[in-house]
């Protein structure tokens, strides 16, 4: 499976951004996914997470209620909308795939991983 993330930006505290992650492979869509990001000097943390299905998402406390993750298995992409954006979600934003049907929040569990793709949110 390989994995493009896109969509990331520069946008002032408040605004939105869609990112998107096309994924390629033949069993794509029999596995469940995720968002994660990363900042300088930081650990990855874990964002969000969806089921193979889409029916199960999962969010972390600090971007519950502000983001959505959603998956469209016939064009192979996954994306996260993120709402009321705060300078603290600046960061570059990796999707990743599991090799599972069950939505993961530990990103040991991701096997593939994308590019990244970098948000910045000014204050």
């Amino acid at each position: 499976v390989q994995l493009q993330a896109s969509g990331g930006g520069l946008v002032q505290a408040g605004g939105s951004l869609r990112l998107s992650c096309v994924a390629s492979g033949r069993t794509w869509n029999n596995y469940s996914m995720g968002w994660f990001r990363q900042t300088p000097g930081k650990e990855r943390e874990y964002v969000s997470a969806i089921s193979w299905s889409g029916r199960m998402t999962y969010y972390a406390d600090s971007v519950k209620g502000r983001f959505t993750i959603s998956r469209d298995n016939a064009k192979n992409t996954m994306y996260l909308q993120m709402n009321t954006l705060k300078p603290e979600d600046s960061a570059v934003y990796f999707c990743a795939s599991t090799q599972y049907y069950s939505a993961s929040v530990d990103q040991h569990q991701y096997v593939y991983w994308g590019q990244g793709t970098q948000v910045t949110v000014s204050s």
